[in-house]
């Protein structure tokens, strides 16, 4: 526009002087027309006087006609911001336009203007410039060029643009300079703001890490950004697709080209993310968008972003991954967070464990908190809704150790709930965790269980040991009495006779006192115990039932020695018919033992169950313990036979005991390295006759 407003101005001054030139050789060629035809006489004194008047005429049209030039001129200069300027190089003296005038904000009628004002009116930074570049001009006959700053008279600061050319004399030497003066303020500052718009535009993409493109027929554009996030060197331009797709991860480039094969072909835009590797081996995370440019329904083509979103991607697949652990330990502790307002009902907060514990599926979306009272069991509603009641009043936190939950499928759990008040939120804000306590509970339960199972099989134990003792005694002294009886009644026989036989008799009470002794030998050398005998409260009894219980009742006793306590069942093991307290009572007698055998080394205790060739069910309690005794090891279950300082003997003979009067039968075995082996079968018949 600026080169063309130039031409404007050269050319209004080339047709101005022409016309000026035409006019004035009108003129003279009128004047001298007029002179010959003066010599001619009086007679053409008419004549001459016509053609003044056509010389008036014409010298009235060459001044409108220079005023139209000089008009075209100035509106040429005012459109355009130039103005010409003439400098005298002999006076110093300077011809200025009026738009050179209104350029430097003066007027001509503030008097003629000098080199030395000038001089003032020009920026003091470029002041020297200016004139060197002048100089320069004048020494080596080129165009002047500069570009400068100004200031008007009102304080005003105006750039402007200079252009001179140098004429000369018929000797060659420079006489003058013609130029122009453009004021190209608006541009500069245009200019200016364009470049501090693009300034702000790159450092906003050097700091979002954010770079831009397009690309259409007239070629591919990158900002410096997109070269950088690349890795790629601006000298060699924007690549090619081939070249693009180079630097896409492999396991995405498939994907990559397929998505640039739909952009071209559907002309359709994209959003998202991708892998890419710099050619320094750098892996980064990008995001890419792209938007197709249609005009007047045209399709022209893609413009976009690219953001490297490596340190956000990497955070967020952190995090993902971090609740996921987060997610997975309150599954296998059965503890799942929230966040609610109890007051307004709004949930902010609830963990996937939250959703289990209540019967719900994560999946089924949020849900409202009355849906979550409405699992509360009807007996532990009240209390519950009265402490969270009391807490938010007193914007205290709360903990409710237990109250029940009813699930869809009708099965009941325990829950413990835990709530803190947020101090800086709103009436009725907690943060909370609420975890499962059920097989706490239940194991309360059985604790419980087993402190009265314990307390019944130590009072069974003492009536057991007190009446297999009695029943020893009894058939051990059965005999002695009876003989004592028979020797007493002999004995009376023999007195009654008339003389007494006082020998028969005397010899009737030494045997009366032989029997008394031999039955308080029984008394104080019992050897022997019960026979088999018949179990009176007989049931069908599952042994690993019986098994998990005395683990659990022995563990105490087994712990603080350093013995483990493991069962191993061999597939199902069927249910025998036996009295489930006496079953307990062997149980007890055999792991007791096998613990004794270790209190000193420490080991582990192991029950196994497995198949009998006589279709019995076969148990052994192992341990690792002191071993069996060399000699005789049927003696082990002989009634008062110990080899316990502290023993009373009767621990294995009433084991033997009850497995016999079950229809079993059980011994003991050495290991091959240390401990022994107790083993006892029962019959599985039994459950065919239930």
């Amino acid at each position: 526009m600026v080169p063309f407003l130039i031409f404007l101005l050269i050319l209004s001054l080339s047709v101005g002087l022409l016309s000026w030139r035409r006019n004035r050789r009108l003129l003279v060629e009128a004047r001298n027309a007029s002179q010959a035809r003066g010599a001619e006489g009086t007679n053409e004194l008419a004549e001459a006087t016509t053609d003044r008047k056509r010389a008036e005429e014409e010298r009235q049209a060459l001044s409108r006609d220079l005023q139209e030039s000089k008009a075209w001129l100035e509106e040429a200069q005012r459109v355009a911001h130039v103005g010409y300027w003439v400098w005298d190089l002999g006076t110093d003296g300077l011809i200025w336009s009026d738009e050179t005038y209104r350029i430097f904000g003066v007027t001509p009628q503030d008097g003629l203007i000098d080199l030395d004002k000038l001089r003032e009116m020009i920026h003091p930074e470029d002041r020297e410039a200016v004139f060197r570049t002048a100089e320069e001009a004048i020494r080596s006959g080129a165009r002047a060029d500069c570009e400068h700053r100004l200031f008007r008279p009102s304080g005003e600061m105006r750039v402007v643009h200079s252009l001179g050319d140098l004429k000369k004399d018929s000797s060659g030497r420079p006489c003058q300079m013609f130029g122009t003066t453009q004021d190209i303020t608006e541009r500069k500052r245009a200019e200016e703001a364009l470049r501090r718009s693009q300034f702000y535009l790159s450092e906003g993409q050097r700091l979002a890490h954010i770079g831009s493109w397009a690309f259409d027929e007239s070629g591919h554009y990158w900002s410096e950004e997109l070269y950088k996030i690349y890795g790629l060197d601006p000298q060699n331009g924007a690549p090619t697709v081939e070249q693009y797709l180079a630097l896409v991860h492999p396991q995405d480039r498939a994907s990559m080209a397929e998505t640039i094969k739909i952009m071209l072909e559907q002309h359709r835009g994209h959003d998202l993310i991708e892998r890419i590797i710099r050619p320094d081996g750098q892996l980064r995370y990008v995001r890419a968008v792209a938007v197709p440019v249609f005009e007047q329904g045209i399709f022209k083509g893609f413009v976009g972003t690219t953001m490297d979103v490596t340190e956000h991607e990497l955070l967020t697949r952190e995090l993902q991954r971090e609740k996921a652990y987060l997610a997975e330990a309150q599954s296998l502790t059965h503890i799942g967070s929230w966040a609610t307002n109890f007051h307004t009902g709004q949930m902010f907060h609830l963990s996937d464990e939250v959703y289990r514990l209540h019967g719900f599926e994560p999946n089924q979306g949020p849900s409202a908190l009355e849906r979550f009272w409405d699992t509360v069991h009807r007996e532990d509603e009240p209390i519950v809704r009265a402490t969270l009641e009391n807490a938010i009043r007193a914007r205290a936190d709360y903990d409710i150790p237990e109250f029940r939950v009813c699930h869809a499928d009708g099965s009941v759990r325990f829950l413990r709930t835990i709530g803190h008040h947020n101090r800086s939120g709103e009436l009725g804000d907690y943060v909370g965790i609420t975890m499962d306590v059920t097989e706490r509970k239940q194991a309360e339960q059985e604790r419980e269980r087993l402190r009265q199972l314990e307390s019944d099989l130590a009072h069974t134990n003492r009536l057991n040991m007190m009446g297999e003792l009695a029943a020893a005694l009894a058939h051990e002294i059965k005999q002695p009495i009876a003989a004592s009886v028979t020797s007493a009644s002999a004995c009376l026989r023999w007195l009654a006779h008339d003389p007494p036989d006082l020998e028969r008799a005397r010899a009737a009470a030494i045997r009366m006192k032989e029997d008394g002794n031999r039955a308080a030998d029984v008394i104080n050398h019992l050897r022997s115990f019960y026979k088999k005998g018949t179990p009176t409260q007989c049931e069908m009894v599952d042994v690993k039932d019986i098994v998990r219980e005395m683990t659990t009742l022995l563990r105490n006793e087994a712990f603080p020695h350093s013995i483990t306590i493991h069962s191993e069942f061999d597939g199902d093991v069927p249910h025998v018919l036996a009295d489930r307290v006496q079953l307990q009572q062997v149980f007890m007698n055999l792991m007791l033992n096998a613990i004794e055998a270790m209190k000193e080394t420490g080991g582990g205790l192991t029950i196994r169950s497995g198949p009998n060739p006589e279709r019995q069910l076969l148990i052994s309690i192992s341990d690792t313990g002191v071993g069996l005794p060399m000699e005789d090891t049927e003696r082990i279950f002989d009634a008062f036979h110990t080899t316990k300082p502290q023993g009373t003997g009767m621990g294995l003979a009433i084991s033997r005991s009850i497995v016999e009067s079950l229809g079993g039968r059980i011994w003991a075995t050495a290991n091959q390295g240390s401990g022994a082996t107790f083993c006892f079968t029962l019959p599985v018949e039994a459950e065919e006759h239930a």
